[in-house]
């Protein structure tokens, strides 16, 4: 298999490295790229961790590592199907800081998402955070500059362009005293949720990364699992690090592949397996 991977930037110490998951989805990248560009702090890396998209994502990342003073690495494999965790390995190998922040490329980062993730760090934890989902028709009205305005985080604005109302909305509240109260009496369980999560990386090392026969279908969740397995605690931060989920659709969702995926997590699980031998090492 040919794996391409592209440095733009020399390379200095960095607080975290932020690995962002794409495939053939170069317009949603461009805003979600431009996302980082903006965040409150700033030393920090994006590493794109690409499934074998085409040229018109090679450009962009080319075109966006020369606007932008952030370091950015473009991880690239061979399109040969849905082979996600593959890439996220070898995005993990290519991070040069000890905390990592894992996102996908349809997932717009409010201003303050890695400031947040740095602040909530704690060593043998991990943190589980959620995202915003957009309809299709707002999603297709977010630009450059909704983003540096921060409208596409804005109850009313959203509400404005059609986005239905909803309690989901209090995912981008600003308050920290609300965000707080909701991570604590929410019902939802802190997973590893490839979208909004982050973790030590040598904590995600120790289980062998993600276990590579996975395809599309909580793959990310089972690497968690085995994180847990392995004495990291999950936290939930799902109202404090906030993003949008630009809308798409799943043309890659199979039900034999999520039953083979679900076998794997049923056996990691009932073993209580701690280390996959599919991940990053192989035997």
């Amino acid at each position: 298999m040919c794996v391409k991977i592209t440095i733009f930037e020399p390379m200095k110490t960095m607080d975290t490295s932020v690995i962002i998951s794409t495939y053939n989805k170069p317009e949603w990248l461009a805003l979600v790229l431009y996302s980082y560009s903006i965040q409150s702090v700033s030393n920090f890396e994006i590493i794109i961790a690409d499934d074998g998209s085409d040229e018109r994502t090679k450009k962009l990342i080319e075109h966006f590592s020369t606007q932008t003073k952030l370091k950015v690495i473009h991880v690239w494999q061979e399109d040969n199907g849905f082979q996600k965790t593959k890439i996220l390995n070898k995005a993990i190998v290519a991070s040069h800081s000890d905390y990592l922040i894992f996102t996908d490329g349809d997932c717009i980062a409010r201003e303050d998402f890695v400031e947040t993730h740095l602040s909530f760090r704690r060593k043998n934890c991990a943190l589980s955070g959620g995202y915003f989902k957009l309809d299709e028709s707002v999603s297709h009205k977010i630009t450059k500059e909704v983003i540096s305005k921060q409208n596409c985080f804005n109850k009313d604005w959203l509400i404005e362009q059609g986005q239905p109302r909803s309690f989901k909305f209090n995912k981008l509240t600003k308050s920290k005293n609300k965000a707080q109260l909701l991570n604590t009496l929410t019902p939802t369980k802190a997973t590893f949720d490839g979208m909004n999560v982050s973790c030590y990386k040598a904590d995600i090392l120790a289980v062998n990364g993600f276990d590579e026969r996975m395809q599309y279908g909580a793959e990310d969740r089972e690497v968690g699992e085995r994180m847990m397995n392995n004495g990291i605690k999950f936290l939930q931060v799902r109202y404090s690090t906030i993003c949008v989920h630009l809308f798409h659709e799943r043309p890659y969702k199979n039900e034999e592949i999520l039953k083979k995926n679900n076998a794997i997590r049923k056996d990691t699980k009932q073993n209580k397996a701690q280390f996959t031998d599919f991940g990053i090492t192989k035997k």
